[in-house]
């Protein structure tokens, strides 16, 4: 499911949605903002790339960073609640991971992406390896963020 078909049956369900991103750096909000008719629905994302940013910003646990790592279903996860909390939006997604080239530990490749949405009683999370250069990952990335969105719809009855 696309960017349009989600926000269409975000706005038919008079439900809201906002975007907290670090390694896609906006391309998620992009895909929404670029749906004409998207403030119906879209309320605003934030780009949370650095550290400090997720703790300041978004509310990131240090222990979350600490543990798990930037790269994270967990920091995922946190970054959407944060989002959600801050935006007041019944609904959010957020991506975080490593696009490359650099940035890679044994226990996480180039590639690696997390992605979480939470809504008023349910959350996902996904994470995975895409393959490719740093602009294909981060497209990648904005399709898992969009795909793990729609199955929270589902599970929340709004698709």
């Amino acid at each position: 499911m696309d960017a349009r078909d989600l926000l269409e049956r975000l706005a038919t369900a008079k439900r809201t949605l906002a975007v907290a991103e670090s390694f896609t750096g906006g391309r998620l909000a992009d895909a929404f903002t670029n749906v004409p008719g998207s403030s119906r629905a879209f309320l605003g994302g934030v780009v949370a790339y650095t550290n400090e940013a997720k703790r300041g910003l978004l509310g990131v646990p240090e222990s979350d960073l600490l543990v798990h790592g930037a790269a994270s279903g967990e920091v995922a996860l946190a970054l959407a609640r944060g989002v959600q909390e801050r935006f007041g939006a019944d609904y959010a997604v957020a991506t975080t991971g490593i696009a490359g080239p650099t940035g890679a530990t044994p226990a996480k490749p180039i590639g690696l992406s997390c992605a979480a949405a939470v809504g008023a009683g349910h959350t996902r999370s996904d994470s995975k390896v895409l393959p490719g250069p740093r602009s294909a990952v981060k497209d990648a990335a904005v399709r898992q963020a969009l795909d793990l969105l729609a199955r929270l719809l589902v599970d929340e009855g709004i698709l």
